[in-house]
């Protein structure tokens, strides 16, 4: 056999086995791949709207590991991490030939280990399979998975598996829990003495912790400053100065706001990393010392929650369900902002409004404060006296209970329910009982965020708002009838934002209302300007009665300093509507100069038997109805009091289509001018009014 023959024979098994080699090695790696699915093992985070830390928690082996991708941290300390670490990372492909001799010709040379040759791959894959031994055969398997990871993941993506996973002392993994718990920020900028820190930190990090060892933290941090290569990427001033720059010596507490909201995002989705909402952290942050400062001042048992929204969006942005919720004497497990209590008199604005809108009385209507019957009903005053002869304006802010259940024996109990069914709220009402006048009072169940959600309807010029649950649902507006009518809803803003604050509290402008249950069991304090809401509950969790406890002295208070602590800014209220005027006693019309009813429950005699009057407009009105872009006209309102139905209202001496039995009309005009508008009652009275359109 020739030379040339043994050599092709040769040559040839050499590439079979070589092929067989690299096939082996193809099939071991396929069935044998690296855990990389424990690397997904993270936190769960909760995040508020703008992606900022709400509250983490702890991995299923008590581990703070947050998720962290290269783009979450500072470049200068990506820059640092990679030359101290591993200065050829971005050339190797697992494993570095030169550093591995290095080490080898150092370990030769001193008898020990010097500096080691493992990459940031290698780290990686020790990371996510950690052995106990530090045998050569663990070695060679870290090798082998530090290629593996290398074939199956980018740079990028080894990385952050690194900076999601490196040990930072105690149970803290990764750069950004680490950040957190030791300068109280995320990682997005770091100084050069930060950066250093934690570049030192993973490789021995019980040893180095700065909270147990500052000496040794000191010491590694200088280390990592003077290595040659690091200088290169700060530069040696910069590395001199980072040295003199003290090191924390407290870990602190990661971000943990919000807790009833973060337990239920978890509960609706378990297995999610990241669960975004719909709060604003600072105005959690400012709300929650709120209810802890003022929790600190009442009864042990006495809980605070408050829940504050944005009326414009229905976006829930602050929530607080308890005052502590690691407090067991104040149940503060129990989230208050979702359990039904009795609201007090924090639903007599919307009574108001309706007989606003129906006409029925104005600001400075005169109605009765004096003890009435109602079939069996007798209400009280909160202070068990009666004012007498007061002003519709007066009886709202001083929160008179009577003249709230005259008017509401009026518009009625169902009504009421149903305006707020337009809300898509729907108070419990008692077992087996119909919608009676007590609901004026408390009578019925609601919970805070429903409350909550009522105001801001008011607040959004009447359109019904839905808050969403911070979480999941969607906030935004219902596609509903207004809640009340703008005019009727800019009279009880108009009274309600000239209630008195409460001692030491700034007059924000706000309207407010305040309310306390039966038997001193809940207080409550709701509050709105032109764009957020906030309510207020302050009570027992167990629902025991708290002798002194009144939403103007226990809520209110607690009301104006969660708007100051939120740091929202002021919103003024929206402008008056059309048709929306404040008119003196001596200028209403004689049916709304007082408010009674007979004992029928319809209007006193002394205003049945009247003529029609014409509330609204009154006369000589200017009344801007914008066109809508179509060439026609908004519709104008007439409103009457007075008179026997049915009515025929007559429009520049053309009457309507239809009688009317209804005290509430409307007209569409046929163009801008003066025009006269007449009402002729079943009895022939008459009453003209003369406006002008534009």
């Amino acid at each position: 056999m020739s030379i040339w023959r043994k050599l092709a024979i040769g040559g040839l098994g050499a590439l079979l086995l070589a092929a067989a080699l690299v096939f082996g090695l193809e099939a071991a790696d396929r069935a044998y791949p690296p855990p990389l699915d424990r690397a997904n093992v993270v936190s769960a985070e909760v995040l508020d709207a703008d992606g900022q830390l709400l509250r983490a928690f702890a991995t299923r082996d008590g581990r703070w590991r947050l998720k962290t991708d290269v783009a979450d941290v500072d470049p200068q300390f990506a820059r640092m991490l990679v030359a101290y670490e591993d200065r050829r990372f971005y050339d190797h492909h697992g494993i570095d030939i030169f550093a591995f001799g290095r080490a080898a010709l150092q370990l030769i040379r001193s008898g020990h280990i010097v500096s080691g040759g493992s990459t940031l791959s290698m780290q990686v894959a020790r990371l996510i399979e950690p052995r106990s031994s530090r045998s050569f055969a663990a070695k060679f398997i870290q090798i082998a998975r530090a290629i593996q990871i290398e074939r199956r993941l980018s740079k990028e993506q080894i990385l952050d598996l690194y900076l999601t996973h490196a040990p930072y002392g105690g149970n803290l993994e990764g750069i950004r829990a680490a950040s957190l718990a030791y300068f109280g920020k995320e990682p997005h900028r770091l100084t050069v003495a930060q950066s250093a820190l934690l570049v030192a930190l993973p490789q021995l990090p019980e040893k180095r912790r700065p909270d147990r060892n500052l000496a040794a933290a000191e010491a590694a941090r200088r280390r990592v400053l003077q290595r040659v290569a690091v200088e290169k990427v700060v530069g040696s001033d910069e590395s001199a100065r980072a040295e003199l720059t003290a090191i924390p010596t407290l870990r602190m507490q990661l971000p943990a706001y919000a807790a009833h909201l973060a337990e239920a995002a978890l509960r609706k989705e378990p297995k999610v990393e990241q669960h975004r909402t719909t709060l604003r952290r600072s105005i959690q942050q400012g709300l929650e010392s709120v209810a802890r400062d003022a929790a600190a001042k009442l009864n042990p048992k006495v809980s605070v929650a408050m829940v504050m929204a944005d009326a414009t969006t229905g976006e829930i942005v602050g929530e607080v369900g308890s005052a502590n919720y690691f407090d067991n004497v104040r149940s503060g497990w129990i989230d208050m902002t979702r359990v039904n209590r009795s609201p007090g008199s924090t639903l007599k604005p919307f009574i108001y409004g309706l007989a606003f809108e129906q006409g029925m009385i104005s600001q400075e209507t005169i109605i009765e404060d004096k003890p009435a019957d109602f079939f069996g009903y007798r209400p009280k005053n909160f202070d068990m006296t009666y004012q007498g002869d007061v002003t519709v304006r007066q009886a709202l802010q001083l929160s008179l209970n009577v003249p709230a259940v005259r008017l509401l024996d009026a518009v009625g109990p169902t009504r009421l329910l149903v305006r707020f069914r337009r809300a898509d709220v729907r108070p419990a009402l008692p077992v087996n009982e119909m919608p009676g006048l007590a609901i004026g009072l408390g009578g019925v169940g609601i919970t805070l965020k429903d409350l909550v959600q009522l105001y801001a309807g008011l607040a959004n010029r009447s359109q019904p708002v839905r808050l969403g649950d911070g979480i999941q649902e969607k906030p935004g507006l219902i596609d509903a009838e207004p809640l009340l009518e703008p005019v009727a809803a800019w009279n009880v803003a108009d009274i309600l934002s000239g209630v008195i604050a409460p001692v030491g509290s700034i007059q924000r402008g706000i309207a407010y209302k305040t309310g306390t249950s039966y038997g001193y069991r809940d207080a409550w304090s709701v509050g709105y300007d032109g764009r957020y809401v906030l309510g207020v509950w302050v009570g027992r969790p167990d629902n025991g009665a708290v002798p002194g406890l009144a939403g103007y002295m226990s809520a209110a208070p607690i009301l104006f300093q969660g708007f100051e602590k939120s740091g929202v800014p002021f919103t003024p209220m929206p402008p008056a509507p059309r048709g929306a005027v404040r008119i003196a006693q001596a200028q209403l019309p004689m049916s709304q100069r007082r408010f009674s009813l007979d004992a029928n429950g319809l209007l006193s005699a002394s205003a049945r038997e009247q003529a029609p009057q014409i509330v609204y407009p009154p006369e000589g009105a200017h009344v801007e109805l914008s066109d809508e872009g179509n060439g026609s006209m908004m519709p104008l309102i007439l409103k009457l009091q007075g008179g026997r139905a049915p009515f025929r209202w007559l429009a520049n001496g053309k009457p309507l289509a239809d009688l009317s039995r209804n005290r509430i009309s409307q007209w569409v005009p046929d163009g801008v001018g003066y025009s006269t508008l007449t009402v002729i009652d079943a009895a022939g009275r008459a009453a003209t009014v003369n406006v002008f359109l534009q």
